[in-house]
């Protein structure tokens, strides 16, 4: 613990909520040693500091030497974890299994076995009804350390049992190993590349997925084993653009968890994840009714007292509430009103953002970018582009980045910003090629905008846009062109165009067909 960072300290103690600095405080008064005492200090010094200034702890309190400030840091590093944890056992389920385990270990050791078989009954038990797997198989292996001293007349009966539950376990560990890592691998590739891009791309994925799952029974499989196979089916089926089979899973996904609604509070993190990945299917097929049922499901989970939202949680909700808020504007046509969000959404943006991964801050950024798009306000909706284009460093969704650049060039051209369009244009050139990502959509608009410069009449005009519009639609119908289609209506902004129309009025006149039809 002696290399833990000044950062680390201070960013878990600013994570304390209030209840957990008052156990914190009752915990370290325990404590009776003088470096105890200065520990509280350097706690003190660095909870009354707006960012963490070292010298001015060391000018302020000449109690702590420099010498050892590194060895302290680590200490309270240390006792504060050790604090939340006492403080939560109650509410995290792992850490009373856990802890059950290790009480079980102490008796072991002191040749307290009958006591120790208890203990572990405890455990294990708790471990089956919130289906901790991994822990099971620990608590297993004790068990089968302390069998052998505990010679009684149903031993030969429990060692079967052992022996049975051990190698179904282990069988399920080894499906939940497979089935998450499944979709952990295809969840790499979805943030790095985003959607598939070729029949090459295609068939390599499905292969190396039908390759990875193995076989299984469904109605034998547990609830764990589902969960996370459903999990991996909708990844693979969102990646490759089926979103009808990926609706099909999500469905079950979060079926189970109304089957077994204890498992709520036990895998609370995985359920929000089910939720968001059905919104998500659900908005892509104009699912309006389902996707609003769904919304009120993911919302109610804020106000659930039964739930322990801890920090992570509540990030979860978040970023998942706020990105379905603004796919709800989106699906309606909204764009006006959907800007609304963001004047609530910068409100909590200081307390999240820091917290979140780069590629949810870029995925919002665009949902923003694109709500002042369709609302007509240009100017906001560069500024928001901006952002993501000045993150050039971060190698991740290379989609979002390209399409950035596609929805700079549109607003600059509304803006009138035409010096912007024009160098933009071989800039996009230039990356597009350079990264591979020059697809036919793409090159269609940058020549189009190209050209726009050599038109001089408002006549021949509308008929660049329309002569876009025909060559757009076409693009439409090929399965791999038509992904970009998600990432900008294209047609639809050209509809506009044609028909002096606003954007939002062309969306919102769809969105009323396809809710109609679903």
């Amino acid at each position: 613990m002696s290399k833990v960072k000044s950062e680390q300290v201070f960013n878990l103690i600013k994570s304390l909520s209030k209840g957990e600095k008052r156990f914190f405080t009752l915990y370290a008064a325990r404590l009776s040693n003088s470096q105890d005492k200065k520990f509280m200090i350097l706690y003190n010094a660095i909870v009354n500091q707006n960012s963490y200034n070292e010298a001015l702890i060391l000018k302020q309190n000449k109690e702590l030497n420099q010498k050892q400030f590194s060895n302290l840091k680590a200490h309270l590093y240390l006792q504060i974890l050790k604090s939340i944890k006492l403080c939560n056992s109650s509410n995290l389920e792992n850490i009373k299994i856990t802890e059950c385990l290790d009480f079980a270990r102490i008796l072991y050791n002191k040749c307290l076995y009958k006591e120790c078989i208890k203990m572990i009954d405890k455990a294990k038990m708790m471990a089956i009804e919130n289906d901790r797997s991994v822990l099971l198989l620990e608590i297993l292996e004790l068990e089968k350390l302390v069998i052998p001293k505990t010679i009684e007349s149903g031993n030969e009966q429990r060692v079967n049992k052992v022996i049975d539950t051990t190698n179904h376990v282990a069988e399920s560990v080894k499906n939940i190993n497979i089935f998450s890592n499944l979709s952990l691998k295809l969840d790499s590739y979805y943030i790095q590349k985003g959607f598939i891009k070729s029949e090459e791309n295609l068939e390599k994925v499905t292969q190396f997925f039908k390759a990875s799952l193995p076989l299984y029974d469904e109605s034998k499989l547990s609830f764990q084993e589902k969960m996370y196979l459903y999990n991996s089916y909708v990844g693979y089926y969102f990646f490759i653009q089926d979103f009808t089979k990926g609706h099909e899973y999500a469905v079950k996904w979060v079926d189970l968890f109304e089957q077994q609604p204890e498992m709520k509070r036990h895998k609370l993190e995985m359920y929000i994840k089910a939720l968001n990945r059905l919104l998500t299917v659900q908005n892509k097929l104009y699912k309006y009714r389902e996707f609003s049922d769904t919304q009120k499901q993911l919302i109610s989970i804020k106000r659930d007292k039964t739930l322990n939202l801890t920090e992570n949680i509540n990030l979860n909700l978040f970023k998942a509430i706020y990105i379905h808020e603004m796919n709800r504007h989106f699906m309606l046509g909204e764009f006006q009103s959907g800007t609304r969000i963001v004047d609530a959404l910068e409100l909590e943006m200081s307390k999240f953002f820091p917290k979140l991964d780069k590629h949810s801050v870029l995925l919002m950024y665009y949902k923003i970018a694109c709500l002042f798009l369709g609302s007509g306000n240009y100017k906001k909706a560069v500024h928001w582009l901006n952002k993501i284009h000045n993150e050039k460093e971060i190698e991740l969704r290379e989609d979002i980045h390209a399409f950035t650049r596609i929805l700079l060039l549109v607003s600059h051209f509304e803006l009138g910003n035409d010096q912007l369009v024009d160098s933009n244009i071989r800039s996009s050139y230039r990356y597009f090629s350079k990264k591979g990502l020059l697809s036919q959509y793409q090159l269609s608009i940058l020549n189009f905008l190209k050209n726009l410069f050599l038109t001089n009449s408002e006549r021949d005009l509308k008929k660049q846009f329309y002569a876009l519009k025909i060559e757009m639609q076409v693009l439409e119908q090929n399965k791999f062109e038509k992904r970009a289609f998600l990432y900008f209506d294209i047609i639809s902004w050209l509809e506009s165009k044609i028909e002096n129309k606003t954007i939002q009025e062309v969306i919102k006149e769809k969105a009323k067909i396809k809710i109609g039809k679903n």
